[in-house]
């Protein structure tokens, strides 16, 4: 006989989980009395709050590919954790956010921080579900895990109520994990798609989504560059492939290239594989038609969910996205193809990286271009959301086993704690993480997590004492009225170093390397804080240049 927390714990280690973030709360002890003795197997990363927690765990779910734990109090830590359930649902990242309850006998009275957890996160998480017998515990454990892993992985939300956590039983564990093998491609649906494709005069490869086996990843580029094709990567998902091809072509996201948007406009025949299609990847739906596209549209997802969601596709293919790829290629080449419409693309994607010198003390065009010299081939790059985040995720060549952590829903505070997660699932790794100073002090105080857990990455802070995002659309719609976006900071470097880490300013662009090299030497991560003007609001329009174009217009 054991307590229902300590049977939670025995199921997660059964089904793989090795690591939790959270922070503690009386509503779910049993669990955290479970944990103590469970070191090595699954430790428990503890955060300073729960919107960290959250990221933490939507981060280790889209880096590993497998579910990221999240262990939370009721009411104001489930709230407060549930910026990372919506993270995580956006970019279809594995994560399991385990709440605590208010006892059963307590229920539907509005009890101290009671939440109906399946009405407020019902259209959030894929499932949200509350145990309500301890015996139930496997059960539920078990389906939650195949509920975040299969389809499109995502977010599952499972409540605790305090008297069920804390109930006796004999219940045995589950064994270990389900297998269930994705959905194959089949014969009829390659050869459709492969007939299609041979017809088009301009084919486009559109991809996304983390979940591609290395064999997958491998062989869609194999596909694109033994056919001519053009590949371009939806917001947020360019490090699937490798950015050094000459078949990858751009990303498609907030700030696409003018490039990218005419390469998608132009395309007569668009494999989508693995993508949904959002808002930022196709210019607010405007590059393709709703419903149906002007452009001849085969979609393959390994959720039937997503097929015919936005876009009516000519072909919807229920599919696994690598085993569509390797199906593909196992074809042979499509034949002979006029590579003209793919090289013009590919010369487009690299002139985007001539970049004029930055208006600012420190150039980011430059540091982007020594971060490319002297990262290894490993590296993760992590960023929130802002205006900085053109640099990682447009002025950076993935390549390697290089990854990017990034939210497609564009949550501020997403990039430290990203960072913490990935030196906790890889120490050995670089991390890097970029950050703007209103994104980076959403999440600050998970510095302190960093230092408990041992890892630290380094950390570069954007700092234009703006939020720079919203004061560029201040000066496009209403130029000259700023109101509510420029910030006063403290002195980050000063921060960092107390919290144990090594923490500098730098305020000129040739200073950034030396910089860089002691923040890599560093055994205790670092936080370079980077002297960025507000005119280097975008890397080819100054806050000055878009303020007298609005004027201008007469806005």
């Amino acid at each position: 006989m054991r307590h229902g927390g300590r049977l939670l714990v025995e199921c997660l280690v059964a089904l793989g989980a090795r690591k939790a973030f959270g922070v503690p709360g009386e509503s779910y002890l049993a669990v955290l009395d479970a944990l103590h003795d469970t070191e090595g197997a699954l430790d428990y990363v503890l955060c300073r709050n729960e919107g960290g927690a959250g990221f933490m765990a939507a981060a280790w779910g889209k880096l590993t590919g497998t579910p990221g734990i999240c262990m939370v109090t009721r009411g104001p830590g489930a709230t407060n954790a549930s910026i990372g359930v919506h993270t995580a649902r956006q970019d279809s990242a594995p994560m399991l956010l385990f709440v605590g309850q208010v006892a059963t006998d307590m229920m539907g009275r509005e009890a101290f921080q009671e939440v109906d957890y399946p009405a407020v996160y019902g259209t959030m998480a894929k499932w949200a579900v509350e145990i309500d017998r301890v015996e139930r515990i496997p059960e539920i454990v078990s389906r939650a895990w195949t509920v975040a892993t299969t389809g499109r992985p995502g977010p599952v939300v499972i409540a605790l109520p305090e008297d069920m956590l804390s109930s006796e039983t004999d219940t045995p564990a589950i064994s270990g994990p389900v297998e269930i093998l994705p959905p194959a491609p089949s014969g009829p649906a390659v050869a459709r798609a492969r007939e299609i494709l041979k017809g088009a005069k301009r084919p486009l490869l559109f991809f996304g989504g983390s979940n591609w086996t290395e064999g997958g990843k491998a062989a869609l580029r194999r596909f694109a560059e033994e056919n001519d094709i053009p590949a371009v990567a939806v917001f947020r998902y360019l490090d699937m492939f490798d950015n050094h091809s000459p078949a990858f072509c751009g990303h498609s996201g907030v700030g696409m290239w003018p490039s990218t948007r005419k390469l998608i406009q132009e395309a007569d025949v668009i494999l989508a594989i693995n993508l949904r299609f959002g808002e930022n990847s196709t210019g607010g739906y405007t590059l393709l038609k709703v419903p149906d596209p002007e452009q001849t549209l085969i979609h393959v997802h390994g959720s039937d969910g997503e097929l015919g969601k936005v876009y009516r596709p000519a072909l919807g293919v229920h599919a696994d996205p690598s085993a569509f790829a390797e199906a593909l290629v196992a074809a042979g080449p499509l034949g002979p193809r006029d590579g003209t419409w793919r090289a013009e693309a590919r010369a487009a994607f690299e002139a985007g990286f001539e970049l004029p010198e930055q208006p600012s003390p420190v150039d980011m065009g430059k540091v982007m271009a020594h971060l490319a010299e002297v990262l290894p081939d490993d590296a993760i790059l992590t960023n929130g959301a802002g205006n900085f985040a053109v640099w990682p995720g447009y002025f950076f060549r993935y390549g390697g086993a290089q990854r990017l952590l990034a939210p497609q829903s564009g949550a501020m505070g997403y990039g430290l704690p990203a960072a913490i997660a990935a030196k906790v699932a890889h120490p050995g790794r670089t991390v890097v993480c970029f950050a703007g100073d209103g994104d980076f002090q959403m999440t600050s105080q998970e510095l302190a997590t960093a230092a408990q857990a041992g890892a630290q990455p380094v950390v570069l802070i954007l700092n234009n004492g703006i939020y720079g995002t919203i004061r560029a659309h201040q000066e496009r719609h209403y130029p000259a009225r700023v109101s509510g976006t420029t910030m006063v900071s403290p002195d980050f470097a000063a921060l960092a170093r107390s919290y144990g880490f090594h923490g500098e300013r730098v305020s000129r662009t040739e200073d950034f390397a030396a910089a860089f090299d002691k923040a890599l030497a560093s055994e205790t991560g670092a936080v370079l804080d980077l002297d960025i003007s507000e005119e280097a609001l975008t890397p080819r329009v100054t806050l000055s240049q878009m303020r007298a174009a609005a004027q201008k217009s007469g806005r």
